[in-house]
Formats: structure tokens, C-alpha cells, sequence
């Protein structure tokens, strides 16, 4: 989830993380609306000043229905839902559909860190639970940009190289780290649907920093492919969070 090659750990969190929270909504609302783009408060959020293309996010006619169709080519950006302060969730659930995957994608090197598709949720995690060298290297990005740039984020992954179930750290920042949950094992073209643990899973990915579950800063969905200049097709639809 971070961009371009050259980014320092600074730009990756920004450019991943960027939030509108003047955009924040009560609950999570629906990807899909009247229209063929995203519904509000749903923003496309990418690196600053972004040169790359921009990964298309619209809501588009697949199967018998409309869902958010990604498409990524080269390109970065994701789709974010800011939420206000303090919110919690306890279960996360959604269905998704990976088309064309990224065969050049490889999560646990940084010229591969790509995904076609992914799920995020965006914690704020205190800063006092971070390690002391990254506490300094978030202290530093988050001096150089005006946006919240959260200490935890959890992104669910479908992914064709690595196996369901694996757990995965950013190759460019331990900030940002992957749970795969649909891998090589799991046939194209076809919907699965998720039901998630927030707790649990938080825990399992950052339980070595905390035993608090810290509130949710924003939910972001998200596809990429300007590390390995590839293409990707994937598809998300009824996105909940009770």
C-alpha cells in the first residue's frame, strides 16, 4: 500500500494513509450509490502531489448487480472512508472478486508490493506502544504533512502468491501490515464473502506493541500496481461494519 519506489517512509505512510476527517460519517456508509462513482463520504485519496496514474475506482453492472470495480495499471490511490473519533467496530464484512491478479506482485519485497485488491482499517494506535526507532520515523512524517497519519493499519489481502491465512509486514514500514486471506488457492472470477473479527485480528497483527484494541481512525479499499507497472482487475461490494 505504499507508493512509488523511491518513497521514503514518510511518503509511504502519507501516501497511504491520507485522510479527509472533515469527511468523517457516524457509520460506514455504502460503496455503491446512484451514480458510477463511489458514494459519499468514499474519497480517492493518493500520494501527494501524485505523478503516477490513479487507480479508477467506479461502481460498475458485474454479475446480476453493481459493485466497486478497481482497476489498476501502472497506478496508485485508494479509495477512503474517514470515520469520526472514537468509532469501534466489531465485525467487518464484505465480498470481493479478484478478475485479472497481478502475477508480478510480491508483498514481501518492495519492488513487488502490489496488491490487486485489498480491505483496510486504519487504527489509532498510540504512539507511546511503538517501537522507538519507527516512533521517530512516524514522528518525522507526520511533522511533514497536515493529515492524521495513523500508527496501525490492518489490510486484508487477496492475493495470488502468498496462502490464505498468511501474515505479512509492509515491506516499506512495519505501520502497515497484510493479512491474506483469499491466496493462491482460490479460483478466479468467482465471489467470496468475508466476515472479520476486528479485535482478533488487530491482535494478532500488532498484539507484539498492545493488548488495547485502539479506535478507528478510517476504512479504506484499495488496489495498486506502480511498483511492478502491471495491470489488476478486482472487484468489492456490500462492505459492512457493525
Amino acid at each position: 500500500m505504499v507508493g512509488a519506489t523511491a518513497c521514503t517512509t514518510a511518503c509511504a505512510l502519507a501516501g497511504a494513509l491520507l485522510i479527509s476527517l472533515s469527511a468523517a460519517a457516524a457509520t460506514l456508509g455504502p460503496l455503491v450509490g446512484e451514480g458510477d462513482a463511489p458514494a459519499p463520504p468514499w474519497l480517492f485519496a493518493g500520494l501527494p502531489q501524485q505523478s503516477l496514474p490513479r487507480t479508477q475506482y467506479r461502481i460498475a453492472p458485474v454479475d446480476a448487480g453493481r459493485a466497486l470495480r478497481i482497476e489498476a495499471n501502472g497506478s496508485y490511490g485508494n479509495l477512503v472512508h474517514a470515520m469520526p473519533a472514537g468509532s469501534s467496530g466489531r465485525r467487518l464484512a464484505w465480498r470481493w472478486r479478484l478478475d485479472q491478479p497481478n502475477a508480478l506482485a510480491d508483498l514481501r519485497r518492495k519492488p513487488g508490493d502490489d496488491s490487486a485488491v485489498k480491505v483496510c482499517l486504519l487504527f489509532d494506535h498510540a504512539l507511546s506502544a511503538v517501537p522507538f526507532i519507527e516512533r521517530q520515523l512516524l514522528r518525522l512524517a507526520r511533522s511533514s504533512t497536515p493529515e492524521p497519519l495513523p500508527a496501525a493499519t490492518v489490510c486484508y489481502v487477496w492475493d495470488v502468491r502468498l496462502a490464505g491465512g498468511d501474515a505479512v509486514d509492509n515491506a516499506y514500514s512495519r505501520r502497515v501490515r497484510y493479512l491474506v486471506l483469499r491466496g493462491a488457492e482460490a479460483p478466479l472470477r468467482q465471489w467470496a464473502t468475508e466476515q472479520r473479527d476486528v479485535a482478533a485480528d488487530f491482535l494478532r497483527l500488532f498484539g507484539d506493541e498492545t493488548t488495547v484494541v485502539p479506535p478507528l481512525l478510517a476504512v479504506a479499499v484499495a488496489g495498486d500496481a506502480d511498483n511492478t507497472k502491471a495491470r489488476s482487475l478486482a472487484w468489492v461490494d456490500a462492505l459492512t461494519l457493525d
